[in-house]
């Protein structure tokens, strides 16, 4: 195999990398804003907001991922809508993992005392306020593994912004492979790249669950 293509375009690859990063990290930033969201909804008292919540999350989960992606970039110009490639990217991966992410606060907070919320809103709080200062921040503080699985995977997923010309971590990859017909190197090049995300990402993950284990002793 032709090692040497990775050490030949290991700065376009870096670029790549970069490109991820930030596809990943915007995406993520939504998502959480998104789930915060959509999670209230699913818990007011409101029936028509809970409605409102569970389809949002329903219709998206059941969506293929590479089909949102594409409906933002390719459909909506249509309707006259054009979004650029790494806004499409960005925007299908926070609204999709947006909803997973929904679900996992939602059960977070099921999972603390109904008592917690009669309370806050009986001593003068409104339900936005409640949500916001008591229930939300324990409800995060529950659910760190599972959010941070949903990170890690929004990380891996944002390789299929490569299909809209993207060049993230894949896109690249695929462009060199194209020019220099060594894909396997390339590939495995990309796949090590990735795992300079996932790796550091799970190990935080799992530090910051131990630190929030410990101080709630």
């Amino acid at each position: 195999m032709r090692w040497s293509v990775l050490t030949d375009n290991f700065g376009i690859l870096l670029r790549g990398l970069w490109i991820t990063i930030q596809v990943s990290a915007l995406a993520l930033l939504l998502a959480l804003a998104i789930g915060v969201v959509v999670a209230t909804l699913r818990v007011t008292p409101s029936r028509p907001l809970q409605v409102l919540g569970a389809a949002y999350v329903e219709f998206i989960r059941n969506v293929p991922l590479l089909v949102l992606i594409f409906f933002l970039f390719f459909a909506l110009p249509s309707v006259g809508i054009r979004l650029d490639a790494f806004v499409a990217g960005v925007l299908g991966l926070g609204i999709y993992t947006g909803a997973f992410i929904a679900e996992v606060l939602r059960s977070g907070i099921a999972g603390i005392p109904r008592g917690q919320l009669e309370a806050a809103t009986a001593s003068g709080m409104t339900y936005v306020q409640a949500m916001r200062f008591i229930i939300l921040p324990q409800a995060i503080r529950a659910t760190v593994p599972p959010l941070g699985n949903n990170a890690i995977n929004l990380i891996k997923n944002s390789s299929l912004v490569s299909t809209i010309s993207v060049f993230d971590i894949l896109g690249t990859a695929n462009l060199i492979g194209s020019r220099t017909f060594a894909y396997t190197p390339v590939l495995l090049g990309a796949a090590l790249l990735y795992l300079t995300l996932t790796i550091p990402a799970a190990l935080a993950i799992n530090l910051l669950e131990r630190r929030l284990r410990v101080g709630q002793r």
